[in-house]
């Protein structure tokens, strides 16, 4: 009995820790900025493993306990929370260096970095391919078409702006401390002008569909209205605050730069992936 009437606390402990990783990681990541790998390497590793308990304390039992539905929401919620159970790792690698000799001082980290977040743009984009499914056997085939639709134009772009920050990005700059060039080639500013572009649109794609998700949720009654509103004045004003041009005075630049974070809205479904869990 005394199992039993504790589970409720547990629960809720579980969802607590869960709640406060990505903002537990943003403030380390920077706050203290670039640590030891064997420092963080370790901490990344005991998150992980409390993280792991948290969601089954929270509802990813069902994957061994419950029925086909109680299954295949846990799968799904998995998938989604499955990009910030890799993210933690940021924050003892600190933000991306600024310079040159410092990328390539830690080229290895930046390729993991971005190798990391094209996984977990993977693991979104299935797992939202599993939420489509559901929501569509529950009735709601609207929104979560147009969800589904979005993410699946935001994605591959995604993929293909993170392999350009860490593999080609990565590559030039070696180029370029080699060459010790005084000028940039003339092919930089052009790319540079285009992956900026297409960060952008994936960025607004991925807050989009989101929303769209949101939508969908509260039309089949898994999500309040209340919880409806946040998702849709979140996504909305992080849409509005990436359009805001660097040259803007602060904090708007500096607030655009933030939800324009690769890691950043990807938050947005690793709520919706721990309510689901939540309700599996």
């Amino acid at each position: 009995m005394m199992n039993r009437d504790f589970y409720p606390y547990k629960q809720r402990l579980s969802l607590l820790y869960l709640w406060v990783v990505p903002i537990v990681t943003a403030v380390i990541g920077f706050g203290i900025g670039h640590v030891s790998y064997k420092l963080y390497l370790p901490l990344w590793g005991l998150n992980s493993c409390l993280m792991i308990l948290a969601s089954y304390h929270l509802g990813a039992q069902k994957l061994w306990y419950g029925n086909k539905d109680g299954r295949q929401c846990a799968v799904t919620s998995l998938l989604l929370c499955t990009p910030w159970l890799l993210f933690p790792v940021f924050a003892g690698m600190g933000p991306p260096p600024v310079t040159i000799a410092g990328w390539l001082n830690t080229a290895a980290e930046q390729q993991t970095r971005y190798t990391i977040l094209i996984g977990g743009g993977v693991s979104a984009l299935s797992g939202t391919a599993l939420l489509k499914m559901q929501l569509q056997a529950r009735g709601e085939t609207f929104y979560s078409a147009l969800a589904f639709a979005a993410l699946s134009i935001a994605i591959p772009l995604f993929i293909f702006n993170m392999a350009f920050w860490g593999y080609y990005l990565t590559a030039a700059f070696r180029s370029f401390a080699s060459h010790a060039a005084s000028e940039r080639p003339d092919w930089y500013l052009p790319v540079k002008s285009l992956f900026y572009v297409i960060s952008v649109v994936e960025v607004i794609l991925i807050y989009l569909g989101a929303i769209l998700f949101a939508a969908s949720l509260k039309i089949t009654g898994v999500i309040s209205k209340t919880a409806f509103r946040w998702y849709l004045v979140c996504g909305l004003f992080a849409i509005l605050l990436v359009l805001v041009p660097s040259s803007w005075p602060q904090p708007l630049a500096t607030a655009g730069y933030i939800v324009s974070i690769p890691a950043i809205p990807f938050v947005m479904y690793y709520l919706i992936g721990l309510r689901l869990l939540k309700s599996a």
